[in-house]
């Protein structure tokens, strides 16, 4: 299930682009789900683990992907960790919700992040309320990051 504690979060990786280039390995560019969200968020696709094809920039290595693929990944393959997921962009919401499909991860959220018009799970923890829609979702990380 995906956790999101909204505001300062004492102990999240506020940096999580910063992580990721310290600590990423090449099996974490090259796994099935990291390389569909590669394609999907920078519409990129892996070569290889060090070489990924963008459109925009031509071959890159996994330390040039956008700040939002990078924590998505280090979201994935760190479950131990919390990310500020903030540096993601709303195009990587779905992308959160199918990683909290997959496993339990905890993320931090300054922002309120829009996860789209259908139904989820969020166990929103300052809180501790289960939501469903963004529709229950708004009052509560409204109160928090206003």
């Amino acid at each position: 299930m995906l956790s999101v504690f909204f505001g300062e979060m004492q102990g999240a990786i506020y940096n999580p682009s910063l992580f990721f280039k310290n600590s990423y390995t090449d099996d974490w560019i090259t796994d099935d789900l990291s390389r569909e969200m590669i394609r999907d968020v920078d519409q990129s696709t892996v070569i290889g683990p060090r070489v990924i094809d963008s459109p925009v920039l031509g071959g890159i290595s996994p330390r040039e992907l956008s700040g939002g693929v990078k924590t998505l990944i280090a979201v994935y393959k760190r479950p131990d960790k919390i990310f500020n997921a903030s540096a993601c962009g709303d195009n990587c919401a779905k992308w959160l919700l199918t990683i909290g499909e997959k496993m339990d991860v905890t993320v931090n959220l300054r922002h309120l992040m829009d996860f789209g018009d259908g139904e989820f799970t969020i166990h929103i923890l300052n809180t501790d309320q289960l939501v469903h829609t963004m529709k229950e979702m708004l009052p509560i990380a409204g109160m928090i990051v206003g």
